[in-house]
């Protein structure tokens, strides 16, 4: 849902909605067909359906992608997502002019272009921000056009901190999952900082017992980097091993494929339930937790960021808002008062 433009999740009817189209009907029906289910697109009648904010009719794709925009972005050695997601912008904003030739476009065309997307469609800065990425390759990448010509103001980005687990909560989880596989899955994320599609793509050889590292191989950005293998999680590997006999993958689903995310997400969802967590989190928050925790313990912020992968200090820098470390021996003003 999240790779196709405009999608929204109705609150009050618990739904995701997306704009009525034949071309994402027909993206749709193909990535179902993958799995061999039909699609069935049925109209609600009047008496059921549910009032929403009216938007302006999404035009329907005329328009393929030029080829040299998807040829630059293979050269460029872009992920599959990076490119699908690429790949789906930038047709909806050739298409929104879709009489006219895309190398004629100028700034102002991008500009009211994206008015018309946070107008009509109210997106978030994070789908403002990729757009405006998808919209730029072509102009400065393709064309190879000067950045300043068209240059766009990027949305301001809230700063919101993530959601981090206690040591006293994460224990709890682990505890809560019974599957010798499943627990392994939350040991590594935890124990690693695994983001969750870095689990997925482990496979057996990754694991590097002599040396205590864990091997991850085109990470985000295509990186290749090390981070920690606890002993404990290697002892629960060893006998996961044992067990399961995986072949290529790591973490295999039921054909011997490597195992899917959103299997993984389930097994997180349902931990949290058992283990009463009350928190909103999701598999991502292990991650967050292990920087935090590492941080708590007086691991030095630039190795943090190396485990981690994080191109940037500042992407790393988030933690010291969360840690708790120094806090412990700041009492406030409150407790030093009658009352």
């Amino acid at each position: 849902m999240k790779s196709i433009p405009y999608y929204f999740w109705d609150t009050a009817s618990k739904v995701w909605t997306l704009p009525f189209s034949e071309a994402i009907v027909a993206e749709l029906k193909d990535h179902f067909e993958q799995y061999g289910l039909p699609l069935e697109v049925c109209k609600k009648p009047k008496e059921e359906s549910t009032p929403l904010a009216p938007v302006k009719p999404k035009p329907t794709l005329v328009k393929p992608c030029p080829k040299d925009y998807l040829d630059t972005l293979a050269l460029k050695g872009y992920s599959p997502n990076t490119v699908k997601q690429y790949k789906s912008l930038f047709l909806d904003f050739i298409n929104y002019y879709a009489d006219r030739d895309p190398a004629t476009l100028e700034e102002a065309d991008i500009k009211a272009y994206m008015l018309h997307l946070i107008d009509d469609y109210d997106i978030s800065a994070s789908h403002q921000n990729s757009a405006v990425n998808a919209i730029k390759f072509y102009y400065e990448k393709v064309l190879r056009r000067p950045r300043t010509v068209y240059y766009l103001d990027r949305p301001k980005k809230a700063h919101t901190l993530p959601e981090v687990l206690s040591e006293e909560e994460v224990t709890r989880i682990m505890q809560a999952v019974d599957n010798l596989k499943h627990k392994c899955i939350l040991l590594l994320i935890y124990s690693a900082g695994l983001r969750a599609g870095e689990l997925i793509n482990l496979k057996v050889i990754d694991i590097d017992s002599q040396r205590k590292v864990l091997n991850i191989r085109a990470g985000k950005g295509q990186k290749d980097r090390i981070t920690l293998l606890s002993e404990k999680i290697l002892i629960y590997l060893r006998q996961y091993y044992q067990q399961y006999k995986p072949k290529v993958w790591l973490f295999e689903g039921q054909a011997g494929e490597a195992y899917s995310y959103t299997s993984a997400r389930k097994i997180f969802k349902n931990a949290c339930l058992k283990a009463g967590i009350q928190k909103e989190v999701s598999l991502h928050t292990l991650r967050h937790s292990f920087a935090t925790h590492l941080l708590e313990q007086g691991t030095d912020l630039r190795y943090i960021q190396v485990l981690l992968g994080h191109h940037s200090s500042k992407t790393t820098e988030i933690y010291t808002h969360i840690t708790r470390k120094g806090m412990e021996k700041i009492k406030s003003p409150l407790d030093r008062i009658k009352i």
